[in-house]
């Protein structure tokens, strides 16, 4: 399972009832019960899923970054 930290126990402890959620701007984490105290742990998970990622590669033009001004000093 996963291990969080309790901030009411202070200590880093195996989350009970442990429930993986994906947050709102993709992100996944893990929710779930301090097995001494009962208190909410909650703990973000790292990488995002594929799907929030832009999936055509026009999003990112190499040809633009590599363009120079045109200014006349």
């Amino acid at each position: 399972m996963a291990e969080g930290y309790c901030v009411k126990c202070k200590t880093k402890k195996e989350i009970a009832e442990a429930v993986e959620e994906t947050l709102k701007n993709g992100r996944k984490a893990i929710k779930g019960k301090c097995p001494t105290c009962g208190t909410v742990m909650f703990k973000m998970l790292g990488g995002r899923l594929v799907a929030s990622a832009p999936s055509s590669p026009s999003a990112v033009d190499p040809a633009a970054s590599t363009e120079t001004s045109t200014e006349t000093p």
